[in-house]
């Protein structure tokens, strides 16, 4: 009778194949599929394969069979169905774009601009959410906010609906909308306009094939200069803004003085580029006239 496979065994095995497959960090990603397949956290697959503990030839199949996904450079967060941002649990999956840990700094940067508005109740809109992420962020750490989520892609859609039905966050309010024309009633009422954009130009290639192959390119590219969606956000965000209201908008490391020149262009006062943990240039901020 065959022995069974001890999960310290199996992590070994997962590592050298994602390894081989050049994954960023076959460690991390071998505990987390194995923490998926066993139904617990990381720290939980650690304490087991110090125990020695074995896998059921179903679960040593099923880790086997997530690996081999893993290895061809599917991103982990489509196999465990799940992303973390802050302290949430979002659900994620093809179709709509994985949230990043660099994005946290600029979910930050919104919170912090809520936070400091001059109101009881002030009122925030995220503009294409994607999973959610900073709108559900917004909404969870600051209780007493209103805050309005606009997407416009119908497979992100999907996945957006089901974390706010799972969030639950009773001042948060989703719509599909186009984000020209988003929420023309809170016109001259918002604090707080956040965004996370498609901004990699059309001729640019994404590094990393977990991006490449399967992060939409609707949340990707953002015209020739990757600057087309962020010249409307800067409009939208003036129309939806009150006097002193602020803009938070993600873009690439390169792209802070032409973002700081658009808004500045359109009437924005008080541009500024910010970086983030890595210092590289994240996001850039500005307040409305």
């Amino acid at each position: 009778m065959e022995s069974p496979l001890t999960l310290q065994a199996a992590l070994r095995r997962a590592v050298d194949t994602l390894a081989r497959a050049a994954v960023a960090d076959p460690v991390v990603d071998a505990e987390l599929l194995a923490a998926h397949v066993l139904d617990t956290g990381r720290g939980g697959v650690q304490a087991a394969a110090i125990r020695g503990d074995s896998l059921s030839p179903a679960q040593a199949d099923e880790l086997d069979r997530l690996v081999a996904r893993r290895a061809t450079r599917e991103p982990l967060q489509h196999l465990t169905g799940t992303a973390p941002f802050r302290h949430l649990e979002l659900r994620v999956g093809p179709g709509v774009f994985v949230p990043r840990p660099e994005t946290e700094m600029v979910a930050q940067l919104a919170i912090d601009a809520l936070r400091a508005a001059a109101s009881a109740a002030p009122i925030a809109v995220d503009l294409g959410t994607g999973s959610g992420a900073i709108a559900l962020s917004m909404a969870t750490e600051v209780p007493h906010a209103h805050v309005h989520a606009a997407e416009n892609s119908v497979h992100a859609f999907v996945w957006t609906k089901e974390n706010f039905a799972l969030v639950a966050a009773d001042n948060a309010r989703l719509a599909f909308i186009d984000l020209e024309h988003a929420f023309p009633e809170l016109d001259g009422t918002v604090s707080v306009v956040a965004s996370n954009p498609p901004y990699v130009p059309d001729a640019a290639i994404p590094r990393d094939p977990e991006v490449r192959f399967f992060d939409p390119p609707a949340a990707l590219y953002g015209g020739a200069d990757g600057l087309d969606v962020v010249r409307l956000l800067s409009r939208t965000g003036l129309r939806l803004a009150h006097p002193g209201g602020t803009i938070v908008i993600e873009h690439g490391e390169w792209q802070g003085e032409a973002i700081r020149a658009i808004l500045t262009a359109d009437g924005w006062r008080a541009a500024s580029t910010h970086p983030d943990l890595t210092m590289r240039d994240r996001a850039t901020t500005a307040l409305r006239p």
